[in-house]
């Protein structure tokens, strides 16, 4: 790519010209998917790293700044950072897969707590509304930490800690209740 052509290209983002999107396509687009293939392994998945990368990019337009860095290097790192959370999402969801049928989780005291006490979201207004944005954003929407953080405008390591710690206060709701539905459990037998 020349010069002029790629300086026309940072104008056209700058200016939030929508004909930079289909210019950085035309001319980076299979390159980047290269790049997003060769950290997921899945070309569908590349595909979808591809998309959403290109939608960071369009959000992000505004800080670009050449005197840092080219403009392949920004549009590798925003790539290959997306391929990075999709693969990591990826990942979490698949290993967090809960196999009902083979559970031997014991049930000492479920028929005594009543599902509409462990409705999730209406435990997670309990909590501060700056974790509920979070957990809401993570587990509703299906975002990744790096999607919340973009969408929400909020840094990623912020994210993180707010996902911590609003677990850590849903725990909290959740022991409470079900320790009660012991103690109930306990009362009728006595």
């Amino acid at each position: 790519m020349s010069a002029l052509l790629e300086k026309h290209i940072v104008e056209l983002l700058q200016d939030r010209d929508e004909k930079a999107i289909s210019l950085l396509y035309e001319h980076y687009g299979d390159t980047l998917f290269g790049v997003a293939n060769k950290v997921v392994r899945d070309e569908n998945l590349a595909q979808d790293v591809l998309q959403e990368s290109f939608v960071k990019i369009w959000k992000k337009s505004d800080s670009y700044d050449p005197s840092k860095a080219k403009l392949f290097t920004w549009l590798f790192r925003i790539t290959r950072n997306t391929a990075i959370d999709k693969l990591r999402s990826v990942n979490t969801k698949s290993d967090k897969e809960i196999q009902i049928d083979v559970s031997d989780v014991y049930n000492l005291g479920v028929n005594s707590i009543r599902p509409e006490l462990i409705d999730v979201r209406e435990n997670l207004e309990k909590i501060e509304e700056k974790y509920q944005i979070v957990l809401e954003a993570l587990f509703f929407q299906g975002m990744t930490q790096q999607e919340a953080s973009d969408e929400l405008d909020i840094p990623l390591g912020t994210i993180k800690s707010r996902l911590k710690i609003g677990l850590r206060e849903l725990k909290k709701i959740y022991v409470s209740i079900i320790l009660f539905a012991l103690i109930l459990n306990i009362n009728e037998l006595i």
